[in-house]
């Protein structure tokens, strides 16, 4: 990623109206470091399991500890930035991250780990909301494209994490994370050229009044706060389920079908990708179609395949898991947007409570499906969770949104050609 690419020309390039393709990249990309960081947490979850002689309980207070340490945050970060922007501070989060990873390369017992955890999801409540934004003021009005362009980075990340883990952390040991503070390093260089886009961007809008759209002018407050209820109970179904195959998918094929540690790491990678190129379909269709419509296919659609996925052989449980990561992953940007699109003004509130919700639903769900675990099998959890995306069910209640300008569509139609 060339840093200059990271820094438009004043000359026009300000504009609400026009698409900073070169920043979405930047912060699509820093999202993508960003989130390989955090993935090599729950990648290594085998070495720490037997580096500590962790129990599943332990390993999903691991989870909890990084995840629900972001999601407390974020909304309070997000309501802050509305009222007074920092856009410096994508670079201090990375930071923060970097510390964190380094102090995880050098654990010496799992009370350390908790804190190194910690502080990785510490400088995550400060990237995502802020970084939501940004990708909302670079979209010139294709709010859908730039979400998931801004998403795709992170899942992107999610799933290069594990082979990083595979190739690198688990043949040469936790010391070896240590290395990864290279591509927090790189981040904080994008990040700061960003970070000089986004004060430019605030100097050359100053005074100008952004205009908002009035789509949910007709709703009531009491409507768009049960909208947003449906909307974080979508979330989190989603990530729940989610919680189970991120973060014990690995354990569930060591233990299942005794594969070896370097192929399930593989099955991983393969899984997240799939979710990563979900994602970047979500906003663009959501866009074209529209946002509700998206969110119906992705949450209740993958129920067939989850319900499946927990009495499949060895040959069908990759497929299935393939099957699942894309559907469900083009939900989030949709939901996003959408709930965005409701309460005008507050973009990054709502990138923090939503972000912040599934990172704490993970984390919860982790914590949660770890105990589970432990007192039955990990089987079993396969087979509670597999009825989790009835709760998609909830979408009937949304509200259909009209925008007024066609903009999206139009936008939606350059994206598919």
């Amino acid at each position: 990623m060339d840093a200059k690419a990271a820094t438009l020309p004043p000359s026009g390039a300000f504009s609400p109206e026009r698409t900073a393709y070169s920043i979405l990249m930047a912060i699509s990309v820093s999202h993508c470091l960003n989130d390989t960081i955090q993935s090599l947490i729950p990648s290594i979850y085998p070495m720490l399991r037997d580096n500590y002689a962790l129990s599943y309980t332990q390993i999903g207070l691991i989870t909890l500890a990084f995840q629900l340490t972001a999601s407390l945050l974020q909304p309070f970060v997000g309501l802050y930035t509305d009222r007074r922007p920092l856009p410096y501070s994508l670079t201090v989060g990375m930071g923060l991250s970097l510390v964190g990873l380094v102090l995880l390369a050098y654990a010496q017992n799992y009370m350390t780990v908790l804190i190194a955890a910690m502080l990785v999801g510490t400088g995550s409540s400060v990237f995502h909301p802020e970084s939501s934004r940004v990708a909302r003021m670079a979209s010139g009005g294709k709010t859908g494209l730039a979400q998931s362009v801004f998403q795709v980075g992170g899942n992107l990340g999610t799933s290069i994490g594990p082979l990083l883990a595979a190739f690198i952390v688990l043949p040469y040991g936790q010391h070896s994370i240590a290395i990864f503070s290279v591509i927090a390093l790189v981040a904080m260089f994008i990040l700061w050229n960003v970070g000089n886009w986004y004060a430019a961007y605030r100097r050359h809008t100053a005074g100008t009044k952004a205009r908002t759209m009035s789509a949910v002018a007709s709703l009531s407050r009491g409507r768009v706060i049960a909208s947003l209820a449906v909307l974080l109970a979508l979330v989190f179904s989603k990530f729940f389920y989610m919680a189970s195959l991120s973060s014990y998918y690995t354990l569930y094929l060591e233990d299942r079908f005794g594969l070896p540690p370097e192929a399930v790491q593989m099955q991983l990678f393969i899984f997240l990708f799939a979710a990563a190129a979900g994602t970047l379909l979500g906003g663009p269709i959501g866009d074209r179609i529209g946002r509700k419509y998206v969110i119906w296919v992705s949450i209740l659609g993958v129920l067939p395949f989850s319900l499946a996925l927990p009495y499949a052989n060895l040959t069908w449980t990759p497929v299935l898991a393939v099957i699942i990561g894309f559907i469900l992953s083009s939900a989030f940007s949709a939901i996003v947007v959408f709930a965005q699109e409701l309460v005008p003004g507050k973009t990054g509130m709502i990138a923090g409570l939503f972000f912040g919700l599934a990172f704490g639903m993970g984390g919860v769900g982790a914590a949660a499906l770890g105990v589970l675990a432990d007192k039955t099998s990990i089987e079993f959890v396969y087979k509670v969770c597999s009825f989790l995306p009835m709760i998609g069910l909830l979408t009937i209640f949304l509200p259909n949104i009209e925008r007024p300008k066609p903009q999206p569509v139009e936008a939606a139609k350059e994206a598919f050609k």
